[in-house]
Parts: structure tokens; C-alpha cells; sequence
């Protein structure tokens, strides 16, 4: 059956659901709330595995569902169905945003990899080191359009979300490609670029969620605290390409540093001139740090201040996201909200 012929509701009997990683990683007081959005998580990841049916071509299904099945943290469909809860969850349409939200990031997953030359995501290759960087260009691209699709089906403040998204999407990742102007910040624009290619997209999750629910008035707040909480994940993501195995990251450790991404700790170690940092940022300066030279790298990051100063940024990030909370109802849904900055706070140590 085609997701494409049935708006708003779910395929059924289509794929088993795998356990939604970021609603394992909350701890939720509300059973209600608990088992609400398990449900509707199953059902969004019934209509990821499907929409692979609707490719016609059995090589493009499997490259369009590959992501799919590996699994994830499913927090943009999580975001979707928490910023629901402010108005009526019930509401059909609710689900199909969750699916879009996901399908816009799992599609930015497949051209960002290609972008970073990342070999795995996930804990499998990425898609470009599977099939290919041109295959996974396209297969983005696939994933793009059934969102779009999707959306158009939900009406014209989705339509308006979702094309808003993709253009600061692309913008942000142009502005990663181009590198700042000549006299801009590098800081400033690391800022600018996550606020594109990471803020973006979980802003627009809660607003989706919240209008789909007939919940106006809490698009505001929950924008701010999306594009709060997005930029305190990226730098998250940061520390833990520069700490973390690929077990817990779902990449190899020290892959930005192999690609020569400008990290916020890279960028800090590069603006510093402290003799602690000295050896470091002769490696950095070449900008990809050779595969020979990645483990010193690494180690010197491990003593480099500029950690610190990275999780003191991502603490006041986390900070402007809770107070972006306080107009909204002390639902089970804000207490769930909170406990998501606690997550990403305690996610890097």
C-alpha cells in the first residue's frame, strides 16, 4: 500500500518497529505521555521502512531506506509528537509531520556525509561509502522531494515549514562549503552554519508538531527552544567527534578532524595563542589533520582549555533553552523538554 494514497495515517503490518533511541534515553514521569509517544514512534518507523515501496525501482528503495534501518535517535519525530502534546495529540496529521521532519534530516544525513567524507553513520557505512557519493546525493535528494509530497498534504503552514527548512538547510551547508567571508569571525559563522543545518530543522519539528495540534500559541516559545537546544546538540556532537568511539557517537572519533570541519573546539584552539595549545594548533592549521597525526591530535585535545570553554558555550545554550520554556503550561510535555537539555548536558561526559 502507498503512504502516498492515505494522508495522515500509517501504514500497518509493513516493517517491525525498531525502539526509538532518544524516548529510551528520557526519563518521563507521565505513563501517558510515555506510552502515547511510543506508539506514535512505532508508527512513524512503520512509514519510514514503507515509504521504500513507493520508489519503484528496488535499488532505490534500498538506498532510500538504508538510514531507516539502522536505526537512530528519532529526535525530530520525538520533537514533533512533544510539541502535539501543547494542543490536541489526537489529531490525524500529527503522525505523517513526524515522518516529514525525519525524512528532511535523514536526507541532510546523506548529503552531509558525502560533504564530511564520513565512513560511518550509525554504526554501519555511511550511505556514500555504501553506494556510492553520487547514488547518495540523489538518494537525499529522493528523500527531499517524499518530504515535500508529505508535507503538501498537511497543508500550507507545513508546506511553508518544511521549504523554510530545506532553504536554511542548503544555506547552512553552503556556508559550511564556502568557509567565512574575508574579515568574517570564524565563530560567527560556525553559529551561522549550525543554525542552519542543525537549529533548523528541530525548530521546525516542535512548530510542525504544535500547529498540526491546533496549538498556535506555542509556536514561539518552542521555535526558541528549538533553535537553542539545535546548537547546543551540534556542539555536543562536536566534543564527542573529539571523545567519544564509535559506539556511543555512531562515528568514528575524530572524523571532523580527519575532514577538516571547523568544530567550535577548533576553531577556539585556532583563535587562542596560549603555548598549552601551541603543538595543536600547528596541526590544525593545514586544516584535514592527516590520518598519522589524528591520534596526537586527539590526545592533545584531551588537555587543550579549549574543552572547557566548549562546554561552558554549550551550557549557556542549554540554559537560553529552558528559559524559552517559561510561558508554556507545566505539562508532562515541558518536563520532558527540560529532561532533553539534561540529556544533551550529561551526553558528552
Amino acid at each position: 500500500m502507498s503512504v502516498r494514497h492515505v494522508a495522515g495515517t500509517a501504514p500497518e503490518n509493513l516493517a517491525e518497529p525498531r525502539e526509538s533511541g532518544s524516548l529510551g534515553r528520557l526519563a518521563l514521569d507521565d505513563p501517558g505521555l510515555e506510552a502515547r509517544l511510543g506508539e506514535s514512534l512505532e508508527r512513524v518507523e512503520k512509514w519510514l521502512l514503507a515509504l521504500a515501496q513507493d520508489a519503484g525501482d528496488p535499488r532505490v528503495g534500498a538506498l532510500t531506506r538504508y538510514l531507516a534501518e539502522a536505526g537512530g535517535k528519532r529526535l525530530r519525530p520525538l520533537l514533533v509528537l512533544l510539541g502535539a502534546e501543547f494542543g490536541e495529540p489526537w489529531r490525524e496529521g500529527i503522525t505523517q509531520a513526524a515522518v516529514v521532519a525525519e525524512l528532511v534530516h535523514t536526507a541532510s544525513l546523506y548529503h552531509d556525509d558525502v560533504m564530511d567524507g564520513a565512513p560511518t553513520r550509525h554504526g554501519v557505512p555511511s550511505v556514500h561509502a555504501r553506494f556510492g557519493e553520487r547514488a547518495a546525493v540523489f538518494g537525499g535528494d529522493w528523500l527531499l522531494a517524499r518530504a515535500a509530497q508529505l508535507a503538501a498534504q498537511l497543508g500550507p503552514d507545513a508546506v511553508q515549514l518544511n521549504a523554510r527548512t530545506a532553504g536554511r538547510l542548503v544555506a547552512g551547508q553552503l556556508r559550511e562549503l564556502t568557509g567565512p567571508a574575508p574579515g568574517e569571525d570564524p565563530v560567527t559563522h560556525y553559529f551561522q552554519v549550525i543554525a542552519g543545518k542543525t537549529a533548523a530543522l528541530l525548530s521546525m519539528s516542535l512548530a510542525i508538531g504544535a500547529l498540526q495540534a491546533g496549538a498556535p500559541g506555542a509556536v514561539t516559545p518552542l521555535t526558541e527552544y528549538g533553535e537553542h537546544l539545535g546548537v547546543a546538540f551540534q556542539i555536543a556532537d562536536d566534543l564527542l567527534d573529539l571523545r567519544s568511539p564509535a559506539d556511543v557517537s555512531g562515528k568514528e572519533r575524530g572524523t571532523d578532524l580527519l575532514a577538516g570541519v571547523p568544530t567550535l573546539p577548533v576553531l577556539l584552539v585556532l583563535d587562542g595563542t596560549g603555548p598549552a595549545d601551541a603543538e595543536l594548533r600547528d596541526l590544525l592549521a593545514a586544516g584535514p589533520v592527516p590520518a598519522a597525526a589524528a591520534r596526537r591530535a586527539l590526545d592533545l585535545f584531551a588537555r587543550s582549555p579549549a574543552l572547557a570553554e566548549t562546554e561552558a558555550v554549550l551550557h549557556r545554550r542549554l540554559d537560553r533553552a529552558r528559559a524559552a520554556l517559561d510561558p508554556l503550561p507545566a505539562l508532562p510535555a515541558r518536563h520532558a523538554l527540560l529532561a532533553l537539555c539534561d540529556y544533551v548536558a550529561h551526553r558528552t561526559s
